[in-house]
């Protein structure tokens, strides 16, 4: 079936309303467009790492997932999700199971950059057919918003907190959009919220719909850890991509292209200032840390298009 943008985002939601998370959260918008990509005669197996999302979505003997869902432990997310496909796999070979089903597990930066990473690069190292689809949010927020490897330079966490001796975490983001790229698997992209959620929504299509292992990286901010009101989701997300913060592209069996580009390229302090995270950034004597930002966003943004520029 060809996708619609129009046709997929008039489907009824998989994920049911009156959950938990809260208000201005980005993981439940990420999930609702992800799962709204499925077809609708398909069915689906659903994991989840321990997380926000997790603990927000299923209180036993409840959840809020109209998909068959599984809760796995924190660090297993890839392990769990890639199981069942095998299974499905054997099951359907004997002839046993006749519907089309599809396997998505979702995981936070947490669950995903740091301790769940040795099991999803096992999964799409074995080339099982699967999605991964990672809702960034940048830290630890279900236990208090310590640093992941995920964490930008300089936010304050409770883990990082900014003062006179350390200013923030003092370590750059691990880029594990690029990670996954060199897994050599058919499908990677990196997405957020901008406009129709036309970007997300059709990157989500082609990732289920890839044969084999495919990897969506989306921002998904936390109002909580990044201390933005609730109702700005949209207008910092936008931020994100208008900076080039978290530039959109995708790489199909090893070709990078670039989704968007910004029509004027804004300093990344219209992104930082919207965010209570990066407050101390802005007062006087710190200026040298934004124009460390600002360098590192230029080189991974120049980096992109060299790379992307390759396929022409």
């Amino acid at each position: 079936m060809a996708f619609n943008l129009k046709e997929n985002l008039a489907k009824e939601d998989r994920l049911a309303s009156g959950h938990r998370m809260c208000a201005g959260c980005g993981s439940p918008v990420a999930v609702r467009t992800v799962l709204r990509a499925l077809n609708p005669e398909d069915h689906a197996v659903i994991c989840s790492a321990t997380s926000c999302l997790e603990v927000s979505t299923f209180q036993y003997p409840y959840n809020a997932w109209k998909d068959s869902f599984i809760h796995n432990a924190f660090e297993n997310a890839g392990a769990t999700i890639s199981g069942v496909e095998t299974a499905y796999r054997a099951l359907k070979k004997r002839g046993k199971l006749d519907e089309t089903y599809k396997f998505i597990a979702f995981g936070g930066d947490g669950g995903t950059y740091d301790i769940g990473f040795q099991s999803l690069s096992g999964a799409m190292e074995r080339g099982h057919d699967m999605v991964y689809v990672c809702y960034d949010n940048e830290a630890y927020m279900n236990t208090g918003i310590q640093r992941s490897s995920s964490t930008p330079r300089f936010a304050d966490t409770t883990t990082t907190p900014a003062g006179k001796v350390v200013p923030g975490k003092p370590q750059q983001k691990k880029n594990l959009t690029k990670i996954m790229v060199a897994h050599n698997i058919p499908y990677v992209a990196q997405s957020t919220f901008i406009g129709n959620l036309s970007d997300l929504s059709t990157k989500a299509h082609k990732a289920i719909y890839t044969e084999g292992p495919a990897f969506l990286n989306v921002m998904a901010p936390c109002p909580r850890g990044w201390r933005y009101p609730g109702d700005k989701l949209l207008e910092v997300t936008k931020a994100a991509v208008e900076t080039c913060v978290w530039p959109l592209f995708e790489v199909e069996n090893g070709k990078y292209t670039i989704n968007y580009f910004p029509k004027k390229k804004f300093p990344v302090e219209d992104y930082l200032k919207m965010q209570g995270r990066f407050k101390h950034m802005f007062k006087p004597g710190n200026e040298w840390m934004i124009e460390q930002v600002q360098a590192e966003v230029d080189k991974n943004w120049e980096d992109l298009q060299v790379l992307a520029s390759l396929n022409k």
